[in-house]
């Protein structure tokens, strides 16, 4: 019979899907693999080395009583260093890779279809970029080290004890009063420590978490790369915390097992002194004991390896389906430079879902260069359905649209979007300075960026700031009024000087002065570029060269504000009835 098509993938597939981000990790993994072999191979040289000591120190009492620390404080040097190695090579590794693994992530989530953000919510990439592959990365190489060193242990310990006495039963136990002190020191270490990997993790989320809320003006800008030095910074960052967190964790093993050797040596070398001339052997009975006690970490890490294997490699798949099961946003390659603006929407549909009813039915639309376009509607018309379609933050289902006769389709994207200024009710800016989120995506030229501030009027605000266009906005400017976070994003849009301008709502929801400041930097933002407007309020329709009304998804009327109000339609009665205010109370 054929196998099936929807077969679960092996172990080896699933890893070899992983392989590409940990490649540059071989050197972490050749060294994690020969600490770890040392240490599987001392493990039974412990039991078998005190034993041969221990005999020969009983009959023949020729050892000098110095020997004896020093070769088992040698030893379980050696099997430390071992030890410190692989662990340190482990994380090396384990970091590498889940950098590597968050780069392509976060790229990807960055250019992929608009589609994303619409079946996945913020906390959720943000949860899986963040939390996520790194619980998996560290468990899953974690795990398999535990399951190469314990394999290896368990069966050289076995075939050990095939030569021990087996009728051997005391179990002797040591207690190292030092250990206490070198488990305080060490924990506080670690703890400020994860502190600080704790905030350094906050951190990241938050920018991966801006990101995704402001995806589109980051696309809009051009400022994927920019973000993504951003995200690597703290990347970075949180790595090198992680590799402190393994120096202090790491160090603790050889310190205690070396505090263990001291204290074994010690009452060995006293059992030596006390015992001479009684001829009593105690190797053997050592060793045995052991052996046993030293069987059973290794059996209970196999026991449980499959839980962490399986926790591993799910959460770092669910990083790699972010990767490979999400497509980038397509686009062409023309860039003709800056385009003079001339738009043009021929039998535009829209469905958002292929079965659902359309938004968008059949629109048919021609702006030319510099002309003002005010877009009048109740809501659900499709208003901004169709700004959403220039700058493609949303496709259509069929027909055509053009830029200075060029598909959007044939477009560059980034240049595509180099041709748009956006400024909506929904302000949103990045915690980072004025200048910052002024210069979005561009070269940040100070100068320009205070004349686009003070063209904006925002020049109160500038000349109070101590730290002028330097001063932090904080979490999507919150620190700023409505009017001010308005009139930021006027800046924005001046400073980029885009031939195409899309105002959705842009002056909603303010009192008479915010408003007035809004529009006399509306009005400046204006001139000379081709605007769309998308307004209730009668102070922005009214001055447009052209008004289209929109209802269920079409355009229904068309002319200047004076022509519509004389063919007493839709937006005759929209104005009647309070549809287009003076003061955008309006629905």
């Amino acid at each position: 019979m054929a196998l099936s098509h929807t077969a679960a993938p092996t172990l080896k597939q699933r890893l070899a899907r992983l392989w590409p981000y940990f490649r540059s990790a071989r050197l972490g993994i050749a060294l994690a693999a020969v600490g770890t072999l040392i240490g599987a191979l001392t493990e039974p040289l412990i039991p078998a080395f005190l034993q041969a000591l221990l005999d020969k120190g009983f009959i023949d009492r020729g050892i000098p009583l110095w020997a004896v620390p020093a070769a088992l404080l040698g030893l379980f040097g050696i099997r430390g260093l071992a030890g410190f190695v692989a662990q340190y090579a482990l994380t090396y590794t384990a970091s590498l890779g889940l950098l590597n693994l968050r780069r392509a992530m976060f790229e990807r989530m960055n250019q992929a279809e608009l589609s994303l953000f619409a079946q996945q919510n913020a906390s959720k990439l943000s949860n899986t970029l963040v939390y996520e592959v790194q619980t998996g990365s560290t468990t899953l190489v974690n795990a398999f080290l535990s399951l190469t060193k314990d394999s290896l242990t368990l069966m050289a310990l076995m075939g050990y004890l095939l030569y021990l006495n087996w009728k051997l039963t005391l179990i002797v136990l040591l207690l190292f009063p030092g250990l206490v002190w070198i488990m305080r020191v060490f924990s506080r270490r670690l703890y400020r420590l994860t502190q600080a990997s704790q905030h350094a993790t906050d951190d990241l989320a938050y920018v991966v978490e801006e990101n995704v809320l402001a995806h589109r003006m980051v696309r809009l800008h051009g400022a994927q790369q920019q973000q993504g030095r951003r995200f690597d910074v703290l990347s970075v960052a949180l790595r090198r915390l992680a590799m402190k967190s393994t120096v202090a964790q790491a160090a603790m093993t050889p310190l205690t097992q070396m505090l263990a050797a001291a204290a074994l040596s010690a009452v060995i070398s006293v059992a030596l002194w006390q015992s001479s001339g009684s001829g009593v052997t105690v190797g053997g009975f050592v060793s045995f004991v052991t052996a046993m006690l030293m069987l059973v970490t290794p059996i209970r890490h196999l026991a449980e390896i499959a839980g962490p294997i399986t926790r591993g490699l799910a959460a770092l798949e669910r990083g790699l389906a972010l990767i490979e099961d999400t497509a980038a946003q397509s686009g062409g390659t023309l860039d003709p430079g800056r385009a003079q603006g001339h738009l043009a929407l021929n039998d535009v549909w829209v469905r958002y879902e292929g079965d659902g009813p359309a938004a968008l039915q059949g629109v048919s639309l021609a702006i030319e260069p510099g002309q003002v376009v005010a877009l009048v509607g109740p809501s659900g018309s499709g208003k901004t359905t169709l700004a959403n379609l220039l700058p493609r933050f949303v496709e259509p289902s069929s027909g055509q649209i053009t830029l200075d006769q060029h598909p959007l389709a044939n477009w560059d994207l980034q240049a595509l979007r180099r041709q748009f200024a956006m400024v909506s009710q929904d302000v949103v800016m990045l915690n980072d300075s004025l200048a910052f989120n002024v210069a979005l995506g561009q070269e940040l030229d100070p100068v320009r960026v205070e004349h686009a501030l003070r063209a904006a009027n925002l020049g109160e605000l500038l000349d109070r700031l101590p730290q002028g266009i330097h001063s932090t906005v904080g979490h999507n400017a919150t620190e700023l009024s409505g009017g001010q976070r308005q009139r930021l994003a006027i800046a924005r849009a001046l400073y980029k000087d885009a031939p195409i301008l899309i105002l959705d709502e842009a002056t909603s929801a303010l009192d008479n002065e915010s408003e007035r400041l809004v529009q006399d930097a509306i009005g400046r933002l204006m001139a000379g570029r081709t605007t769309i407007v998308i307004a209730h309020r009668l102070s922005t329709i009214e001055h447009a060269d052209r008004v289209v009304v929109l209802a269920e998804g079409r355009i229904i009327e068309q002319g200047t504000h004076r022509e519509l109000l004389q063919l007493d339609g839709l937006y005759a009665r929209l104005h009647a009835h309070g549809g287009l205010t003076d003061n955008g109370d309006g629905t």
